[in-house]
């Protein structure tokens, strides 16, 4: 189940939510959704157009999902130099950010939980001490707080 307030995951029968402190009775709380989803865009080998495309297209996906956090898996370029996905893909979240589509986006190089900021995120959304890449600094891929 999801907290009506915090929109952490809870047990089903917690009278308080452990995240927010706020009464959680079952009919306070909504059914669980889809807290996390990756996609890999370079899948496929796409142009940076069809991966633009394809960012569009799962974020919509993730919206409907009721998802709250996005990993998009981007690549770095084959000459370890950024690559044109990659660059393309963070202009658009910062365009979708700026017109309020998205809350936040994280720069996989920045994913960590030891800095106020990544502590904090953690404590957001506390299924991401699980996400294989934190503390990675993988330049690989974004996070999207939807």
């Amino acid at each position: 189940m999801l907290c009506s307030v915090c929109g952490n995951e809870v047990e089903i029968g917690c009278a308080v939510c452990p995240f927010c402190g706020t009464p959680c009775p079952a009919e306070g709380c909504r059914s669980a959704v889809l807290s996390h989803r990756q996609v890999n865009l370079e899948r496929g080998k796409p142009l940076v157009h069809q991966a633009i495309g394809r960012l569009e297209g799962e974020l919509a996906i993730s919206r409907a999902l009721g998802c709250k956090v996005l990993t998009l898996i981007h690549g770095y370029g084959s000459s370890g130099t950024g690559g044109a996905i990659k660059e393309a893909v963070v202009r658009q979240l910062h365009f979708f950010q700026y017109q309020g589509r998205i809350k936040a986006v994280i720069p996989g190089e920045r994913f960590e939980g030891r800095s106020g900021r990544g502590r904090q995120l953690l404590r957001q959304y506390p299924f991401l001490a699980e996400h294989r890449d934190l503390n990675r600094a993988n330049p690989g891929i974004t996070l999207v707080i939807l």
